[in-house]
């Protein structure tokens, strides 16, 4: 294997040699993960950090920004890049820590209904503690649709449970009551949380990388205990399906090559979908538009975003949620079409 030399020094953030630090970003479906991503690649900082994601589907790359896409990297004029996980955190990791060029930061997306635990466990407990330094677990909560129901969700109680810093975001969209409340639910679950505002996943990277913040000493010292659970975790965690089931989520894929009536489909958004669908994307082709038409749903807001179809037009949309009924929102979606 190539040999791995620690990133040089940024005076600015004083990067420590030993390794590579990583964060861990973590948060519920539709928190804003991936604006937090975008925000960290536009990298103010002169930092070049890599970035980890399960798709590059999301991540907004600014095209004046683009040196090089290979078909799991793209490389921006910045320094920073941006990979794709595929399945093997590990490989990617070693894929950006053999590169040639100095990289001072890696930063990890967790799919929204994963529980970190594993992905910590993955830099602590194998040849990866060695190069890397698990600086802090960043987990971004709504503010707006944060509310108790949320933790009837395994994995949502987790990411708030491992989390060394709190970014509540989007806290534009709530009244300075609501904020309160969800503050004190979260020093609630976790005593002594760091919390910090967001609106827009704006915040300053000096406040979430180079924190030093994870009490890798806790997790180390459960290993003998914890060694039976992490083996089940770990088998589990390729397959995120499993993981959704476990909780209850279903992702509800709908793809079909017929037009959506705009009126009825606004009318399913508004009036029929069950409350219980948090996340839905997709592309949408409507009978009276030319236009293709990018789907985004988290909570109780949604966006339409129009440009030009590059394929031939046809729907195609992903619905998340607990313990939905699939037939039921398929016949909704069905009838929507013209």
């Amino acid at each position: 294997m190539a040999q791995l030399t620690a990133p040089t020094s940024n005076p600015s953030l004083d990067i420590p040699k030993q390794g590579m630090p990583v964060t861990i970003i973590t948060g519920f479906l539709g928190s804003g993960k991936t604006t937090l991503l975008n925000q960290i690649l536009k990298n103010k900082e002169d930092l070049k950090v890599a970035v980890l994601v399960n798709e590059f589907g999301d991540i907004n790359i600014d095209s004046q920004l683009l040196i090089s896409v290979d078909q799991d990297m793209v490389e921006l004029t910045n320094g920073c890049i941006c990979c794709t996980i595929n399945d093997n955190l590990v490989d990617a990791v070693y894929r950006v820590l053999e590169r040639e060029d100095r990289i001072d930061y890696l930063v990890i997306e967790t799919t929204g209904v994963a529980d970190p635990l594993p992905i910590i466990l993955t830099f602590l407990g194998t040849e990866l503690r060695d190069f890397t330094n698990l600086d802090s677990i960043l987990t971004v909560v709504d503010a707006e649709t944060f509310n108790a129901e949320h933790f009837n969700s395994e994995a949502a109680l987790k990411q708030i449970t491992y989390g060394d810093i709190i970014l509540l975001n989007k806290t534009d969209l709530v009244t300075p009551e609501k904020l309160e409340e969800v503050e004190n639910f979260i020093h609630d679950i976790k005593n002594g949380a760091k919390i910090l505002h967001s609106q827009h996943g704006e915040v300053a990277l000096p406040l979430i990388l180079d924190v030093g913040l994870t009490p890798i000493d806790d997790y180390t010292a459960n290993d003998a205990e914890d060694t039976h659970e992490d083996e089940h975790h770990d088998h589990h965690h390729e397959h995120h399906s499993h993981h959704l089931e476990n909780d209850g989520f279903v992702s509800i894929s709908f793809q079909t090559d017929r037009p959506f009536d705009v009126h009825k489909f606004e009318n399913f958004l508004t009036e029929e979908m069950p409350q219980d669908v948090f996340r839905a994307k997709g592309i949408l082709w409507f009978s009276d538009s030319d236009l293709r038409h990018i789907f985004q749903l988290s909570g109780p807001r949604y966006s339409l975003h129009a440009d030009e179809w590059q394929t031939q037009p046809k729907n195609q949309a992903v619905f998340i949620g607990r313990k939905l009924d699939i037939s039921q929102i398929y016949s909704q979606l069905n009838k929507c079409l013209v």
